[in-house]
C-alpha cells in the first residue's frame, strides 16, 4: 500500500501544533462600552468631532458672558461695576477663551466630523491620536479656568512682556496661561498631523486633488499653518515660563534680553493665526453657497489657489502688528506693501461668491442667508484692515477701539457667522433632523443687528481716541453714547446666539426628519445615512468630478428613466 504524500508546509504546522499550544487565542469579545463611557472611550471620529463642537461651543458661551460683562463695565463713564483688576482679567480671559479654546478648536470639531465622510474615507489616519487631541483640549481648558479659583491671568491675550513677567504678575495666574498654551499647542499640532495624513492618503478613487472639496482644501492648509506657527508661540510661552521660574533673561533688558522679542515670536504665531481661523471659514462658505444657489461653485481653481496664496503671504506679515515698535522705514514699508498683497487673492473670494450667487435659482434657507453676511461684514474688516497696514495711520489709531473694531470684523463677522451658517448646514448630517427656519432666521436678523450696533460704533470711539482695555472713562470724554450704543447691541446680539443654542437642543428631540440629502447637495457626506454610521461606507463610490452626489443622481435617473430626488448608499437590513 502507497503512502499518502503530506506538504512539507502541513507537516510543518502539524508539528507546531502538536508541540505548543497557539500563540494567541480569543476567548470572545469584549462588550462595547454604553452609556456615557462609550463617549469617553470612543475613537469614531464623528463623536470626537461632536465632543469638540460642544466644548468648544461650551468655552464660547462662556466667553462671550465674559465680553457682556466687559461691555456692562463700559456702559456708562466712571462706572465701578468690576473692579480693575477682575476687568483686567475678564479682558484676558475673553480673550484667551475666544482664540486658543473656541475659533481654532471649533475648526478641528467640524473637520473631524466632515473631512474623512466628504473624501470617501471611513475613519481618520489616526483614530487614538485623534481622541488624545480632543482629551487635551479639554484639560486645557480646565486647567486655565482652574485659575479663577487663585489668581486669574490678567496681562491681555497676548502677555506681552514685562507685563506678563514675574516682576508685575508674580501670581500663578500667566503659569496657568501658558500651560494652556502648550496644551492647546500639542492638542492642535496633533490633529493638524492627523488632518494631512488623512488628506494626503485617504481620499476616495478618482477623487483627485482637483476634485477636493474647498472645506477640505481650507482644512488642509489650515493644518499646514498650524504645523508652521505653532512652535514659534511654544518657544515664546517656555522662554516666559523659564524668565519667570529659571532664572533667565529672554524677555528682560537687565539681563541682555528684550521685550521686543516676544513681539516678534508671538506674532510669527500670530497673524498666521488669523487665516488658520479664517480659511475654513471660507471653506464653509464656499460649499454653502453654490448648494442654495443651485449652481456649481463660480472659479473653483482660482478659491482653492487663493487659498494657498493667502496662507503663503500671512507668514510675511507679522509686524504689521509692531509699527508703534522702533523699526527702520523701510522694514515698516515692506510689512506694509505685503499686507497690501493679501488683499489680492481675498477680493478673488469674495469676486467668486459673488459670481456662484449671480443669477442663481437661490433658496433663502437659514444657512444661506448666515454664510452671504460673511462676504459683507468682512469686506467691512477687511477695508479697515488695509487702513491699518498703512503704517502711518496705524500710528494714529494703534491701540484704540478702531483695531477693537477691526478684528471683531474680520473674526465674528467673517468667522462665527460662517460657524453658524455650518451649524444650520450639517446639523442635519449630525442628528438626522433639520433644525427650525423660523427660529434660525429670527438668530440671524437678532445677530446681524447686534453684531454691527456693538462694532460698528467701536470705528468712531477709536477715531475719537478712545483707548483699548480702559476699565473707565470721564464724562468729559464724549465717549458715552458710542459705548451706550455699543453694550445694548451686544446684548442684542447674545440673545440672538441664544436662540440659536435653543434651536439645536430643541431640533435634537422635535425637529423635522432630515433624511440623509435634505438640501440636495454636492458632496460625498450626503450620500450617507444621517446620522452615518460607524463605518461611514459601505461601498465607497468612485468619484469622477466635483460634485460626486450630481454624478449619482444622474446615474439614477439614466438606469430609472425618471429624476432622482434624492440618492443614498444602501442600507443593510436589520437582523
Amino acid at each position: 500500500m502507497e503512502a499518502a504524500t503530506v506538504a512539507p508546509s502541513d507537516a510543518v504546522r502539524a508539528v507546531r501544533k502538536a508541540a505548543s499550544p497557539p500563540e494567541v487565542v480569543m476567548h470572545g469579545l469584549r462588550p462595547a462600552p454604553r452609556g456615557w463611557l462609550s463617549w469617553l472611550t470612543t475613537t469614531d471620529h464623528k463623536r470626537i468631532g461632536i465632543m469638540y463642537l460642544v466644548l468648544t461651543f461650551t468655552f464660547f458661551l462662556i466667553g462671550g458672558v465674559e465680553a457682556l460683562i466687559i461691555r456692562l463695565q463700559l456702559a456708562g463713564p466712571d462706572n465701578t461695576l468690576v473692579t480693575p483688576e477682575a476687568y483686567n482679567a475678564l479682558v484676558t480671559m475673553h480673550g484667551s477663551t475666544m482664540i486658543f479654546l473656541f475659533f481654532v478648536p471649533v475648526i478641528a470639531g467640524f473637520a473631524n466630523y466632515l473631512v474623512p465622510l466628504m473624501i470617501g474615507a471611513r475613519d481618520m489616519a489616526f483614530p487614538r491620536l485623534n481622541a488624545f487631541s480632543f482629551w487635551t483640549l479639554f484639560f486645557a481648558g480646565i486647567t486655565f479656568y482652574a485659575s479663577l479659583f487663585f489668581h486669574p491671568p490678567a496681562a491681555g491675550w497676548t502677555s506681552y512682556t514685562p507685563l506678563s513677567d514675574d516682576a508685575f504678575s508674580p501670581d500663578g495666574g500667566i503659569d496657568a496661561w501658558i500651560l494652556m498654551i502648550h496644551l492647546t499647542t500639542v492638542s492642535s499640532l496633533a490633529g493638524a498631523v492627523n488632518f494631512i495624513a488623512t488628506i494626503h492618503n485617504m481620499r476616495a478613487p478618482g477623487m483627485t486633488w482637483g476634485r477636493l472639496p474647498l472645506f477640505v482644501w481650507s482644512i488642509l492648509i489650515y493644518s499646514y499653518l498650524l504645523v508652521l506657527a505653532l512652535p514659534s508661540l511654544s518657544a515664546a510661552a517656555t522662554m516666559l515660563l523659564t524668565d519667570r521660574h529659571f532664572g533667565t533673561a529672554f524677555f528682560d533688558p537687565a539681563g541682555g534680553g528684550s521685550p521686543l522679542l516676544w513681539q516678534h515670536l508671538f506674532w510669527f504665531f500670530g497673524h498666521p493665526e488669523v487665516y488658520i481661523m479664517i480659511l475654513p471659514m471660507f471653506g464653509i462658505v464656499s460649499e454653502v453657497l453654490p448648494v442654495f444657489a443651485r449652481k456649481p461653485i463660480f472659479g473653483y481653481k482660482a478659491i482653492a489657489a487663493s487659498t494657498v496664496a493667502i496662507a503663503f503671504l500671512s507668514i510675511l506679515v507679522w509686524a504689521h502688528h509692531m509699527f508703534t515698535t522702533p523699526t527702520a522705514e523701510v522694514v515698516l514699508a515692506f510689512f506694509m506693501l505685503s499686507s497690501f498683497v493679501i488683499a489680492v487673492p481675498t477680493g478673488i473670494k469674495i469676486f467668486n461668491w459673488l459670481a456662484t450667487l449671480w443669477r442663481g435659482s437661490i433658496e433663502f434657507k437659514t444657512p444661506l442667508i448666515f454664510a452671504a453676511a460673511l462676504p459683507g461684514l468682512f469686506v467691512i474688516g477687511g477695508i479697515s484692515g488695509v487702513m491699518l497696514a498703512i503704517f502711518p495711520i496705524d500710528w494714529q489709531v494703534h491701540d484704540t477701539y478702531f483695531v477693537v473694531a477691526h478684528f471683531h470684523y474680520v473674526l465674528f463677522g467673517g468667522g462665527a457667522f460662517a460657524l453658524i451658517a455650518g451649524l444650520y448646514y450639517w446639523y442635519p448630517k449630525m442628528t438626522g433632523r433639520l433644525m427650525s427656519e423660523r427660529l434660525g432666521k429670527l438668530s440671524f436678523w437678532l445677530m446681524f443687528i447686534g453684531f454691527n450696533a456693538t462694532f460698528l460704533v467701536q470705528h468712531s470711539a477709536g477715531l475719537s481716541g478712545m483707548p483699548r482695555r480702559i476699565y473707565d472713562y470721564a464724562a468729559s470724554s464724549g465717549w458715552g453714547e458710542y459705548n451706550l450704543i455699543s453694550t445694548i447691541g451686544s446684548f442684542i446680539l447674545g440673545i440672538g446666539v441664544l436662540v440659536t443654542v435653543f434651536n439645536a437642543v430643541w431640533s435634537l428631540k422635535r425637529g423635522q426628519v432630515a433624511g440623509n440629502d435634505p438640501w440636495h447637495a454636492n458632496t460625498l457626506e450626503w450620500f450617507v445615512p444621517s446620522p452615518p454610521p460607524e463605518n461611514n461606507f459601505d461601498q465607497i463610490p468612485r468619484v469622477r468630478s466635483l460634485e460626486p452626489m450630481q454624478d449619482l443622481r444622474a446615474q439614477v435617473r439614466s438606469t430609472q428613466g425618471q429624476p432622482a430626488g434624492t440618492v443614498a448608499q444602501p442600507v443593510a437590513p436589520t437582523r
